[in-house]
């Protein structure tokens, strides 16, 4: 006997009927309207998406990939933009970061935008596929470090052991969230893969960022006695 049961998520609840991404993983939020309480104005989440809509609005080459995280990544204007350019592979991460190696051995430039915790599922395609191939391959590493709320299976605090001993990868990991586009840009002028690792939500501290990388580099933010 097979019992198929075909659910429907926020099921009696409008708000969450109608928006079932917002209300996966929901925090504290109004449920007369549906709203979020306390919500970040800005979030590096939110700032990676828009300029991912920028970008592609340059550059045909552009396109985004997830592993059934449209929302949580941002991708939710780039998706609606770029249909034809927009690929949600479903909870897959390994077939994503295969197929980021194949479109990028193409001439595409995927940026693949995926969680953390989600992306240590694919080591073997990352080290195999995209590393060693050295192929243009970004990584947006969303939830990177401390999540919180998220819980404890989705801190993201693994990445940075496997992501710096691979071959031909450059680790990047803006120190506010304005610094992010420009590592976006920088990025994509590369010819080999990158990865951009950034926390949950938005800045407590606002940083001026760091217009002009110079890789290797130290930024000097203060040199006080006191800090």
């Amino acid at each position: 006997v097979i019992i198929h049961i075909i659910t429907k998520k926020g099921k009696g609840y409008e708000f969450a009927e109608k928006n079932p991404g917002k209300f996966h993983g929901i925090g504290p939020f109004n449920c007369g309207n549906g709203e979020l309480l306390n919500a970040s104005a800005n979030t590096y989440s939110k700032t990676f998406g828009i300029k991912m809509t920028s970008l592609a609005e340059k550059n045909k080459n552009i396109v985004a990939i997830t592993a059934a995280m449209r929302d949580g990544t941002g991708l939710n204007s780039f998706a609606k933009k770029f249909p034809e350019r927009f690929f949600d592979v479903g909870i897959a991460e390994q077939h994503a970061v295969t197929l980021a190696a194949g479109m990028a051995s193409s001439g595409l430039r995927p940026v693949f935008a995926v969680y953390s915790t989600f992306l240590q599922r694919a080591y073997d395609q990352l080290l195999h596929d995209v590393c060693m191939q050295k192929l243009p391959v970004i990584f947006a590493v969303d939830r990177a470090g401390v999540v919180g709320e998220d819980g404890e299976t989705h801190q993201g605090v693994f990445d940075l052991s496997y992501l710096t001993e691979m071959p031909n990868m450059t680790v990047m990991s803006p120190k506010c969230i304005d610094e992010l586009p420009y590592m976006l840009d920088w990025a994509l002028k590369q010819n080999s893969p990158v990865a951009i690792r950034y926390p949950r939500g938005g800045d407590d501290i606002p940083l001026k960022p760091l217009k002009k990388f110079n890789m290797g580099k130290w930024e000097c933010i203060s040199n006080k006695g006191k800090i």
